[in-house]
């Protein structure tokens, strides 16, 4: 990865996916490799740092993962076209291609699956209480009958990926000059899309130390 790029900052990291935490889970197994698309919770507790989720039980990636466990968890932020009609240098020497501005965070660890109820019970409340609290709409577990939950929960398996390495990818237009990045930026804006609009809004806020 180029070092422009590269971003290590852990709270950087964390932040990135506790904003975007809907995560592509790809394992290897006996029918190859398998994916899903799951929302993950970092946890941290004191030196070591895990990833936690659930998927379906009918879900084959649980059963079919090779006993090794690895795993890698790919969290995709912002992203959008970046045209070189937006460089200012097109007009003045026109080497200048399209590429795609981007942020990503990549996490490599071994990965488990849990089935005990209570480990269940207690990641479904704590994902939840990580969403709802983005909304203040104050829903809890709590407030759906028991038995209700007790089925929805027999119906999931847990993840747990033990971080091993962590890494983040911020594409931010960094290897072009001031002017083209505002340029850049301006372009952007100029599309009036959200996630347009939130690519903007990150490569003004972007400071590399």
């Amino acid at each position: 990865m180029p070092s422009t790029f590269r971003e290590d900052r852990l709270d950087v990291l964390q932040e990135a996916i506790a904003a975007y935490p809907l995560a592509t889970l790809i394992t290897t197994g006996s029918e190859g490799i398998e994916v899903s698309h799951v929302p993950l919770l970092y946890v941290q507790t004191g030196d070591t740092a895990v990833l936690r989720g659930h998927i379906a039980r009918a879900n084959p990636q649980w059963k079919e993962t090779h006993a090794d466990g690895q795993a890698l968890a790919i969290f995709s932020g912002p992203q959008h076209y970046v045209s070189p009609a937006w460089y200012p240098s097109k007009r003045e020497h026109g080497k200048v291609v399209p590429t795609w501005n981007y942020i990503a965070v990549h996490v490599r660890g071994s990965v488990t699956f849990k089935t005990d109820p209570e480990w269940l019970r207690q990641l479904v409340e704590d994902l939840t209480s990580s969403q709802e609290g983005k909304l203040g709409t104050g829903w809890r577990v709590t407030d759906a009958p028991k038995e209700f939950i007790d089925g929805q929960l027999a119906a999931i398996v847990g993840v747990e990926l033990t971080v091993q390495a962590i890494e983040g990818k911020w594409k931010l237009s960094q290897n072009r000059n001031e002017a083209d990045r505002e340029g850049v930026i301006a372009g952007l804006e100029a599309v009036g899309s959200e996630p347009a609009r939130v690519v903007a809004q990150v490569m003004r806020g972007e400071r590399r130390s």
